[in-house]
């Protein structure tokens, strides 16, 4: 049974602690996610994003196989399965389709239309009791096409989206998609700071987990970051264990070859990743 991330993100928030978004590409990155949050009794949310929807044939075809996967499995541990930098149309669809949670990125469009369409997501989400998150300020990095510089969001602008209903805001700290450059300058904590002052109690969400020290982490969730999305760093564990298993010559002895076993180390290397962010986030038995 899939939830809305609202409930968790709120304990996290006034708990001090964040849950982490992991996000999927297949049946092996969902299982293994699963799997750790389980064990590591966390909340957990799914992050699809719309490349990654397409990737696996459609939404619809996420979310049966995440309400499936969350029954066959056992899970008891709270899990919502959201959409990732969703367009307006992606947003409607997922929302048909039985996500449980929805982030609409209206942060490329005019203020005023960003505003428009989130408040019509607002009222539609109430009503089914999904989450909604909603982005101000591009976050850097690329995501799906959409390349932002790791601007920071202006805390006037968080204040009047906040105020729109929204379940979570994603604002922009500096912080950048995928693996962050040399000459990164680190998180604005000035900012964090002011939008927290003026969004409250609203959870905020850190995208471009990845590859941000630790100390950064804990100071961005002791300033009210309730959510970090993770993504590459799952990528790349997954990628070192399969280019290691094949390096060694393991896909060539017996039934190496058989999927299922060329696999298996990659989904356990991102099982690992997970735990290590799990306890990072400090979610860990907090399910």
């Amino acid at each position: 049974m899939l939830v809305s991330a609202e409930d968790m993100l709120k304990k996290a928030k006034a708990g001090h602690y964040a849950v982490g978004q992991f996000n999927i590409n297949n049946l092996e990155w969902t299982k293994s996610i699963l799997l750790t949050a389980q064990e590591c009794n966390s909340p957990v949310i799914l992050g699809v994003s719309e490349g990654a929807g397409k990737y696996m044939t459609g939404f619809k075809t996420v979310a049966a196989m995440v309400d499936a996967m969350v029954d066959s499995l056992g899970i008891t541990v709270p899990v919502a399965l959201h959409l990732d930098h969703g367009s307006y149309d992606g947003a409607k669809a997922c929302i048909e389709a039985g996500f449980s949670s929805i982030m609409f990125d209206g942060s490329s469009l005019p203020l005023e239309e960003n505003v428009e369409k989130t408040k019509e997501l607002v009222a539609i989400c109430k009503e089914k009791g999904l989450s909604l998150e909603a982005e101000v300020g591009s976050i850097g990095g690329e995501e799906d096409g959409v390349v932002g510089a790791g601007e920071c969001a202006d805390p006037d602008e968080c204040k009047a989206v906040a105020d729109l209903g929204v379940t979570m805001l994603a604002a922009g700290i500096g912080n950048i998609h995928g693996k962050y450059p040399e000459n990164w300058a680190g998180l604005s904590f000035e900012t964090l700071d002011a939008i927290q002052a003026k969004t409250g109690d609203m959870p905020l969400v850190l995208h471009g987990g990845t590859g941000i020290p630790e100390d950064m982490i804990k100071k961005a969730i002791s300033l009210g970051v309730a959510k970090i999305n993770v993504n590459t760093e799952c990528q790349l564990s997954f990628q070192e264990a399969t280019r290691k298993y094949i390096e060694e010559g393991k896909d060539l002895e017996g039934k190496g070859f058989d999927p299922r076993k060329l696999l298996a180390p990659g989904a356990e290397a991102i099982k690992a990743t997970v735990k290590e962010k799990m306890e990072l986030f400090g979610s860990v038995g907090k399910a």
